[in-house]
């Protein structure tokens, strides 16, 4: 299906759009929460301020995309290509980025409380200041990521590749960081309060 950037408007919530071409559309403030988008084309897509609330992405072409400020809590984009995308201020509130790769994604400010990123690739990624409250970043790859001033009160870090990361000033209170490799980190100022390594609890 290949729809004009008129062509869609309004409430789609629960909307069927699986294999749908909606590169270059304009999705701005539209509400699609709870769409199936599963293989469609968002490739270069306005979605800036976009309900996509539960909506399913699995498979989605989103290079290019703009997502600044949309609602992407629950959301699943299990494997999904984010690379150099920015999702600034976004609302991943329990999303599913699990294997995704967000290589020099920018992430500052957003909303990943709750966000399974497991073996997820983020490195490089910008999460400063972003809200990883009881995030599930285990097995994850955060080489030479900026995790500065992020909130990461009991996050799951076991076993992630946390490289050259900086995490100065972040909150880190009762993170399980057992097994994760913190060779170079920057802890300059961060709240290690209950964390847990390999050899101690702080």
């Amino acid at each position: 299906m290949c729809f004009q950037s008129g062509d869609l408007s309004g409430d789609l919530r629960n909307a069927d759009l699986r294999n749908a071409d909606l590169s270059y559309a304009n999705l701005r403030d539209l509400d699609l929460s709870y769409a199936v988008l599963c293989d469609a084309d968002l490739s270069n897509a306005n979605l800036i301020n976009v309900n996509l609330t539960s909506a399913d992405l699995r498979g989605v072409n989103l290079t290019d995309t703009k997502f600044i400020y949309a609602d992407l809590s629950y959301v699943n984009l299990y494997g999904v290509d984010l690379a150099n995308t920015d999702l600034s201020y976004t609302n991943l509130r329990n999303a599913d980025l699990s294997n995704a790769k967000l290589t020099v994604t920018i992430l500052r400010g957003a909303n990943l409380i709750g966000a399974k990123l497991t073996d997820a690739n983020l490195t490089g990624a910008d999460l400063s200041s972003a809200n990883l409250r009881n995030a599930d970043l285990s097995s994850a790859d955060l080489h030479n990521a900026d995790l500065s001033y992020a909130g990461l009160r009991n996050a799951d870090l076991r076993g992630t590749n946390l490289k050259g990361v900086d995490l100065s000033t972040a909150d880190l209170s009762y993170a399980d960081l057992t097994g994760a490799d913190l060779t170079g980190i920057n802890l300059t100022g961060a709240d290690l309060t209950g964390a847990k390594f390999d050899d101690f609890v702080d």
